[in-house]
């Protein structure tokens, strides 16, 4: 949300010290999206691994990379709230990146996912404290929505899923950790609130202006909830019934309308807010797989190789892309 290729690079006159500092204070919470798509890649290749044979190797050394990448990013944004905690409430007041710190929590959960077979006492504490966080965030993030005076209809956008979907992923590893009840009690919350919501940003992108060109690729974020839902749904109940159904298809439906506008979104500059389309696509590839194994045949798998490979290919094209914008120095400059 913070950076772009097209931002101005720091004052060459400052000292290298106070340019350090200055970047550490703009570090952007959105930057946790990247930890969503390489949790998602990884749980994405995992289930390649138990459905199409893939190797899983592949799906280990990502759940390295994702662990890896959030205890970085969990560092830097630790020392910003240490240093700069002024910043963090102002992201906290902002209208629309307040609704990226729950990336936090859902990072979390996330791993926790991840780690759910190979280390089912670490995935236990990683989906507490996210469970917690998350909830907190939750009431908190909802009570600013209520009481607010600084909301407006152009404040809207995609990334205020972002909330609701976390709620959505509790289940998914919540019904090995904890009662039945509480696993329903969050996804009713994500399920109904997706719902409202849909409607206000459907509102919003028709009857209004165009988002501005760095939240257009949180449009994918439209794809998240239908996909996670369908995941958590069928843990929930244990098999595919026609409910099921209807938030996958859902789910395909959207894939299909946002591939069908493809060259709108590889026309627009790299932000780090690009990273939004990425955990979005892999929820919608784990769902695929899953399907695949209810509705065993050609299609599903096919589709589901199909978008593993370009979903590994887009994160990869998304690090390489954010990490040349760290040597350029244009990320975690000030807007």
């Amino acid at each position: 949300m913070n950076a772009s290729t097209s931002e101005p690079v720091a004052p060459v006159t400052a000292a290298p010290q106070e340019a350090h500092g200055q970047r550490l204070e703009h570090f952007p919470v959105a930057l946790f999206s990247s930890v969503m798509g390489t949790s998602g890649l990884t749980l994405a290749w995992l289930k390649a691994h138990a459905v199409l044979g893939a190797p899983i190797i592949v799906g280990e050394g990502l759940r390295g990379v994702a662990s890896a990448l959030f205890g970085l990013l969990l560092l830097f944004y630790g020392l910003k709230a240490l240093r700069y905690p002024e910043a963090v409430k102002l992201e906290i007041r902002h209208p629309i990146k307040i609704n990226f710190i729950p990336t936090v929590s859902i990072s979390l959960l996330l791993l926790a996912i991840c780690y759910l077979e190979a280390a089912p006492e670490l995935a236990y504490w990683l989906w507490g404290a996210g469970a917690v966080l998350h909830f907190g965030l939750t009431l908190a993030i909802f009570g600013s929505w209520i009481h607010h005076n600084h909301y407006a209809i152009q404040h809207a956008n995609p990334a205020w899923f972002i909330p609701v979907v976390g709620n959505i992923i509790v289940p998914v590893a919540g019904i090995r950790f904890a009662s039945p009840e509480l696993s329903w009690f969050f996804f009713s919350i994500g399920l109904v609130f997706w719902i409202v919501l849909l409607t206000i940003i459907l509102y919003r992108l028709i009857f209004h202006e165009p988002l501005p060109a760095r939240l257009t690729p949180t449009i994918f974020i439209l794809l998240a909830p239908p996909s996670v839902g369908f995941i958590a749904y069928t843990n929930l109940t244990g098999g595919l019934d026609a409910f099921a159904r209807i938030l996958y298809y859902m789910a395909l439906f959207l894939a299909m309308l946002l591939a069908s506008n493809a060259l709108r979104f590889l026309r627009l500059p790299f932000f780090i807010s690009a990273w939004a389309c990425s955990f979005p696509l892999t929820a919608f590839t784990l769902a695929t797989l899953i399907m695949s194994t209810y509705l065993p045949g050609t299609v599903f798998k096919s589709l589901g190789y199909g978008l593993l490979v370009f979903l590994s290919l887009l994160i990869t094209a998304l690090a390489a892309r954010t990490l040349l914008a760290i040597w350029r120095r244009q990320i975690c400059l000030p807007e």
